[in-house]
């Protein structure tokens, strides 16, 4: 495919002014345009070009939607097919070959035991509106209301997906303990903390004064993402399917994030074998493009006509683009490559870890990869032996990548988890151009805190 050559970069001037513009008309709800002050008018991969001129290696893709990175020609030529074609760009939940193409080519990814007994609902083109989904889906199948969810949890924003959330105020979701090796809320870590989370799931659940209504069902992500990247072992994953199944609790797994390749395998289920009830999808499947659905149990499809609608169900480019995504990545082995790619970034910062103390741990799985800052300086936090967290040290290393040309993200408890989420097409030689950035950025952000620590401003 002939890709046209992108219009002159701006003028610096010019790249100002848009921001100057932004901020004055943006609400200020606003978040990533506050930590990274780019103007994006040309991307490839994993590179994107400002408006002002420099270039950027790209380890946040969107939050993790774009698996083939920016405008990867597969993508390109998939949009522009439809668009060639005269096809109807909008048609509500209407059957067209789009869809069906879509929809064939994701439950060709599923596990097999999973997808010959499963429907999909299309849903509004965000991920929090297929959590909404999932919610009814499971509460109209089951007649109870309870829901079950993880504390570092991170669904969405709409005010189901918020209330199954770790930030929620307002709570009417019981909360379950999420096991972590770094941070264990029992002290332990490893497969004996994780043991200790699932046997209390489960004694709560049977304690008939342990305060939980009837569960409707139980929602979990196989990575937290923004609760600081913590994988969830894969025996604790088998031991949650075991409770919930054995006490008919419909299982959500939320892959929004960990989907299409992410973690080192095509669906982060599939690490830990389970099969759930019901799966949440989006970002990656879209190719790009918005673009979200539930895939589930054909025995919980007990809605009637519109019991979950939406005008824009039928996004034919989003469909279009996910499908030749989806393809790319099961082709390609994409999904094995991430496997073997994180586990060396993975081991190369651990290696920095080692002459770093501020980093307290390192951890993912496949291409979502996180480094926890601490203060290694302050005493632990209640009798634990972890340092504090240090969220103003990840912000600062967050500004120092931005200047060596390296977009990254925050997440964690505090904002203290510095987050890379690099395309599935990430080469050898741009994940050791990720980690060396990294690493100076760090080393920098560290002599900052440093001077301001001993003179109390920086000179």
């Amino acid at each position: 495919m002939a890709v046209t050559e992108p219009a002159p970069v701006a003028a610096p001037a010019v790249h100002e002014g848009i921001l100057r513009r932004q901020s004055l008309r943006e609400s200020a709800a606003r978040t990533y345009a506050r930590s990274l002050p780019i103007v994006p008018v040309r991307a490839r991969g994993l590179t994107i070009e400002g408006a002002d001129g420099r270039r950027y290696l790209d380890c946040l893709s969107g939050a993790g939607t774009l698996a083939l990175g920016h405008n990867h020609p597969v993508v390109l030529e998939a949009i522009k097919k439809v668009l060639d074609s005269g096809a109807p760009l909008h048609v509500l939940d209407l059957a067209t070959p789009v869809k069906d193409a879509f929809t064939t080519e994701l439950f060709a990814t599923l596990p097999k035991e999973f997808a010959d007994d499963a429907r999909i609902q299309f849903c509004g083109p965000a991920g929090t509106d297929a959590v909404e989904a999932a919610f009814k889906l499971v509460r109209g199948a089951t007649g109870r209301s309870g829901l079950l969810a993880f504390t570092g949890a991170y669904h969405g924003m709409t005010a189901g997906a918020l209330a199954a959330s770790g930030g929620a105020e307002d709570v009417r979701v019981t909360r379950l303990p999420f096991p972590q090796d770094y941070r264990c809320p029992f002290g332990i870590g490893g497969e004996r903390g994780a043991e200790i989370a699932a046997r209390w799931t489960e004694n709560l659940l049977d304690d008939p004064k342990g305060g939980t209504p009837p569960s409707a069902g139980m929602i979990l992500e196989p990575v937290q993402g923004e609760g600081g990247v913590n994988p969830a072992p894969d025996g604790w994953m088998r031991r949650m399917r075991e409770i919930t199944a054995a006490r008919s609790v419909p299982l959500v797994v939320d892959e929004v994030q960990t989907g299409v390749g992410r973690t080192g395998a095509f669906w982060a289920i599939e690490h830990s074998g389970i099969v759930p009830d019901v799966m949440v999808l989006s970002k990656a499947i879209g190719g790009s493009l918005p673009l979200a659905v539930i895939v589930y149990r054909s025995e919980l499809d007990t809605w009637q006509p519109g019991a979950h609608a939406g005008t824009f169900r039928g996004n034919q480019l989003a469909m279009a683009a996910g499908t030749a995504t989806l393809a790319f990545v099961r082709e390609n082995r994409l999904d094995e490559r991430a496997a073997t790619l994180g586990a060396r970034m993975l081991a190369a910062l651990r290696a920095l870890a080692a002459d770093h103390p501020t980093v307290g741990d390192v951890r993912g799985r496949g291409l979502m990869l996180g480094l926890e800052l601490v203060d290694p300086g302050a005493a632990a936090p209640g009798d634990g032996p972890e340092p504090p967290p240090a969220p103003v040290l990840a912000a600062a290393v967050q500004q120092e990548c931005l200047h060596r040309g390296l977009i990254v993200e925050l997440g964690g408890r505090h904002s203290s988890v510095v987050r890379l989420l690099p395309p599935l097409t990430l080469t050898d030689e741009q994940a050791t151009a990720v980690v060396d950035r990294l690493a100076d950025a760090l080393a920098a952000a560290e002599r900052l805190s440093f001077r301001r620590t001993t003179t109390g401003s920086v000179r």
